[in-house]
């Protein structure tokens, strides 16, 4: 079975669950080798009134944490609002974003969910495949599963469990806040995503290229009057 993830989106929510299917199927969790020197941050601003996404992404130098590039995406929303669906809604601004960049990150960072999913496949996962990129889920909140608190000091981490599987770890990115939810997208291990997200983090509770892209999806956002 193929798909075209760019263009063949979803009409219903048997649809969509297919395609998370399709995508979970095709997941990878062993790292990719290669050399990391840019790693994108990319988050969404939506309209108001729900009716467009605009979507901002960011390339950092690594391990500097420079802004190299940025650029943004406006499109309609055409998929309602369903916990656990939500890349449907986001995606479609958020790879157009990615597409107007120059230079190709080596890393996606992504303010949302990627294997800590229902079914394996959240917005890190959809976007690292529809890519072809090593993605990270960076969620402020869980979506499924269980887990005790980790320790309070920066770099502590807890397992994330689901269905008695590890899906991702509950990390600790500074001393006494809040914890993110860290899960694989793609072409990379829990390990390997704790200690990038880890090392992309300075002194905030987010890591630097998803606060750049925060920031530019809610000025670009602003700018158009929405």
């Amino acid at each position: 079975m193929t798909m075209d993830l760019y263009n063949d989106q979803p009409q219903d929510l048997a649809g969509a669950r297919v395609v998370q299917e399709y995508i979970a199927a095709r997941v990878s969790l062993a790292d990719r080798p290669g050399r990391l020197k840019r790693v994108a941050g990319v988050d969404l601003h939506f309209s108001p009134d729900g009716s467009r996404a605009i979507a901002a992404a960011v390339v950092l130098s690594f391990p500097e944490l420079a802004i190299l590039e940025q650029a943004t995406a406006s499109t309609p929303v055409d998929f309602p609002y369903i916990p656990g669906y939500l890349s449907f809604r986001e995606v479609p601004a958020m790879a157009g974003a990615l597409a107007k960049l120059k230079q190709r990150p080596h890393l996606l960072l992504c303010d949302g969910q990627g294997i800590a999913h229902p079914r394996r496949a959240g917005l890190a996962c959809h976007l690292g495949i529809l890519c072809g990129l090593p993605s990270i889920g960076v969620a402020k909140s869980r979506l499924i599963g269980r887990n005790r608190q980790p320790g309070k000091k920066r770099g502590a981490w807890a397992p994330l469990f689901h269905q008695d599987q590890v899906i991702g770890a509950v990390l600790r990115t500074r001393d006494g806040v809040r914890p993110l939810f860290v899960s694989p997208g793609h072409m990379i291990s829990l390990p390997t995503a704790i200690q990038l997200t880890l090392a992309c983090t300075g002194g905030y509770r987010q890591p630097e290229p998803l606060r750049a892209a925060h920031r530019l999806a809610k000025t670009t956002a602003a700018g158009l009057g929405v």
